[in-house]
């Protein structure tokens, strides 16, 4: 079984994520916030994202994705991420379904990421998750988004102001 399909998958999908998210977030934030009034502040803050951001997040979890590939389809880290991956293709149908309209990387999801998932699973020799798996997902996404925003957050002015004068 090709486990390095897992990794080219992905990048088709994340490639539709890159090409959109920045732009989507900013443009669908007013008209969110608006449609839910309940969702706090906050919520609508970490939704805006740079373009900076979105290319640092895809480049950790690409890594994130080509690991759990190398580690071959016998191990329990390449069936977490096979089963996260669908799982976040089925998430990206229901976002979309509850914004009632597009949303970054609903075209790949039922196009490449739930067939390649199914197809995958259905190749696997033993089908057990590792009880751990579920937290896999979010983990991931949480680790990667935080990584970004540490990265890409704009420095003091006294570091630069360092940084430019000795490097």
């Amino acid at each position: 079984m090709p486990a390095w399909g897992l990794l080219a998958a992905w990048a088709l999908h994340d490639a539709e994520e890159l090409a959109t998210m920045a732009g989507w977030a900013r443009r669908a934030r007013p008209r969110l916030a608006e449609r839910f009034p309940w969702v706090p502040d906050r919520v609508w803050e970490a939704m805006d994202v740079d373009q900076r951001h979105v290319n640092v997040a895809i480049g950790l979890m690409g890594g994130v994705v080509a690991a759990a590939a190398a580690s071959g389809p016998r191990s329990g880290f390449y069936k977490a991420a096979l089963a996260a991956f669908g799982a976040h293709g089925v998430m990206h149908l229901a976002q979309a379904a509850t914004v009632r309209g597009y949303t970054p990387g609903v075209v790949t999801a039922p196009l490449v990421v739930i067939p390649y998932s199914v197809w995958a699973w259905r190749r696997l020799e033993d089908k057990r998750l590792p009880a751990s798996s579920w937290l896999l997902l979010p983990l991931a996404l949480g680790g990667v988004h935080t990584a970004a925003h540490v990265l890409t957050r704009p420095r003091a002015r006294a570091l630069t102001r360092w940084r430019d004068r000795w490097f």
